[in-house]
């Protein structure tokens, strides 16, 4: 049974936030809402936790999932950084920017892009995925929440509910998000990349 959350979108409750991140740590699956869409989230380190994920969302393993951070210092764990591009995403983060880089030894093989090397991360700014982030103490693995067959991202946390019912362990209703994903660039190479443009202004990485 799939249990929901109303969650407060700018002070969440605190008892709920400790509940859904218990759900994580069991190896449930949660959709939450974000500064772009909802999305699909669950523990970095359950391997079984995200085979489901990428199940539910028809995905293979080229599909890069993203790490949803507190901050920098957290994406440097995960991601190598070289000066410039940490006054990029300095500038950048918290946002609505999904960051390609180079993934580190930090991260385990099993979610970085097999031929590449590389994994998303943004730092997100809605209170309810900082909430739930400051509470697990490390980045959560995400997608965005499109289904197999829909053209776009699921929006209305009844709806997910509805559609989701007995796949995943929690919906975590903090209203209405954007139906417009995050701006993805590719900071892997010389120049950034715009891979997608979405809600964040590409001009910010010059692009």
């Amino acid at each position: 049974m799939t249990q929901f959350f109303q969650l407060h979108p700018d002070n969440p409750q605190q008892r709920l936030i400790h509940q859904a991140v218990q759900i994580i740590h069991g190896g449930g699956i949660v959709a939450i809402p974000t500064d772009s869409c909802y999305a699909l989230v669950c523990h970095l380190d359950d391997k079984s936790a995200v085979e489901r994920l990428r199940r539910i969302r028809g995905v293979d393993d080229k599909h890069h999932l993203t790490l949803l951070c507190r901050d920098l210092s957290e994406i440097a764990l995960y991601a190598k950084v070289d000066n410039r591009q940490y006054r990029l995403l300095k500038a950048a983060t918290p946002g609505p920017y999904t960051l390609i880089l180079e993934s580190t030894k930090e991260l385990p093989r099993r979610l970085s892009h097999p031929s590449r090397k590389t994994i998303g991360l943004r730092v997100p700014e809605n209170a309810i995925t900082r909430a739930l982030l400051e509470e697990l103490g490390q980045p959560l693995l995400a997608t965005t929440l499109i289904l197999p067959g829909d053209d776009g991202p699921l929006t209305d946390a009844e709806d997910i509910r509805e559609r989701l019912e007995k796949q995943i362990e929690l919906v975590i209703d903090g209203g209405a998000c954007s139906l417009v994903p995050t701006t993805v660039i590719d900071m892997t190479g010389a120049q950034p990349v715009l891979l997608r443009e979405g809600r964040g202004a590409p001009a910010l990485f010059g692009i």
